[in-house]
């Protein structure tokens, strides 16, 4: 989420590395969008990507004070159910996660999670969470066992975004 890079001014260096970081956790990215910064643009694109989606959707920038860092804003007026215990997590990582605005929640069978658009923030505010997101989007989709054993793999079948 970014004017700057839908308007060819900055490169998506965090979307890329979290791309890259997902892809070696074992997720599979179908899609990487670039949307400008906005409420209404924000919930615009998320009620694409997840429209009869199952799976993760992991957005980055636009979680912070800035005057159009509405990603959280966005995020909120299109999920059904927020998942508070993801945004908590992730703000404890770092001190500056005490500035994160970011949420986290589910839309259908997909989950959102907002992450920073720092490089190093998407990629550590990730982390605090990804030993349960593929639980979490099993339990979105196909919720036939809601506890898996030690031996499930931490991955997911379902795609992510």
């Amino acid at each position: 989420m970014s004017d700057g890079v839908v308007a060819g001014t900055r490169e998506d260096r965090s979307g890329a590395i979290l791309e890259q970081h997902l892809t070696v956790a074992g997720w599979r990215v179908v899609e990487r969008a670039v949307t400008a910064d906005g409420r209404e643009s924000v919930a615009s694109s998320l009620r694409r990507l997840t429209a009869g989606f199952r799976g993760l959707v992991v957005t980055t920038g636009g979680t912070g004070f800035g005057p159009r860092d509405l990603t959280p804003e966005g995020t909120r007026a299109v999920i059904d159910r927020e998942a508070p215990g993801l945004a908590e997590a992730m703000r404890l990582v770092s001190p500056l996660g005490r500035l994160s605005r970011a949420v986290a929640g589910t839309r259908g069978t997909a989950l959102i999670v907002n992450t920073p658009g720092s490089s190093k923030g998407c990629v550590e505010t990730i982390d605090a969470v990804i030993d349960v997101l593929g639980h979490a989007v099993r339990l979105l989709v196909d919720n036939h066992d809601p506890h898996p054993s030690a031996d499930t793999p931490r991955g997911s079948e379902a795609s992510d975004r």
